[in-house]
């Protein structure tokens, strides 16, 4: 119960981890005309979950294994370095330090112990599926629990980002989070199945038009009012 516990908690838009301020891509691909409806934005969910939600999940999922074997502060380093890699884009490499970092403050209140104060010692602001990797764990989730919250937040908070930024029908947004849930499903297994790779060894999906639509919002963010971070 637990592990079950932490993986609703983890996935709830109301964890003070500091998900809500960013939008995932959503806020400037509204403003590039990108997204105008629930159709374009099923199209933007879908490929953010088999890009960067997959990336999340398997990152989740590697960190909720190391964590369950005792791992020690470099092997953290070694994990933090290879999503670094896999991460072009600054502007994205800083907004999921911003969450990791967020992400730990409340998990250490919440599940406190001595993985996670490796896992600081090794990075003070680590990236935020290695953080929720290594929480999931701590709270007693195993590493698919791990990629599955990761992959579900990688398209829910886009989704409801895209509802405060036009008024999209939540009903309908909703539904299009919920037509996913195969999709997820499979995430999370190949997740879960590649977590005890070496971390040079892990996957890279990767999708080049979430990188620029990342550093054009970052560019932008700095010019004028925007509603996200990112």
């Amino acid at each position: 119960m637990r592990g079950g516990l932490a993986v609703l908690a983890l996935a709830d838009s109301r964890f003070p981890g500091g998900g809500h301020v960013h939008s995932g891509g959503v806020e400037e691909a509204a403003a590039r005309g990108l997204i105008s409806g629930i159709g374009d934005l099923r199209d933007f969910l879908h490929g953010r979950l088999r890009a960067a939600g997959a990336l999340q999940a398997v990152f989740a999922a590697a960190a909720a294994h190391a964590a369950t074997r005792g791992v020690r502060s470099g092997h953290w380093r070694e994990l933090d370095v290879e999503l670094d890699a896999r991460t072009p884009s600054p502007a994205q490499r800083e907004a999921s330090r911003a969450q990791g970092k967020g992400m730990l403050r409340a998990g250490r209140a919440a599940w406190p112990s001595p993985v996670l104060a490796d896992l600081v010692a090794a990075h003070p602001r680590p990236h935020h599926p290695i953080a929720l990797g290594v929480l999931a764990a701590t709270a007693g989730a195993g590493p698919r629990d791990a990629a599955l919250v990761a992959g579900y937040l990688s398209i829910s908070g886009p989704a409801s980002a895209a509802v405060r930024l036009h008024g999209t029908d939540p009903f309908a947004v909703n539904a299009v989070v919920t037509d996913l849930a195969d999709e997820l499903e499979r995430t999370a297994d190949e997740a879960a199945a590649a977590a005890g790779l070496a971390p040079a060894d892990l996957p890279a999906p990767g999708a080049p038009v979430l990188d620029l639509l990342a550093e054009a919002h970052d560019r932008h963010h700095r010019e004028e009012v925007r509603l996200f971070a990112s």
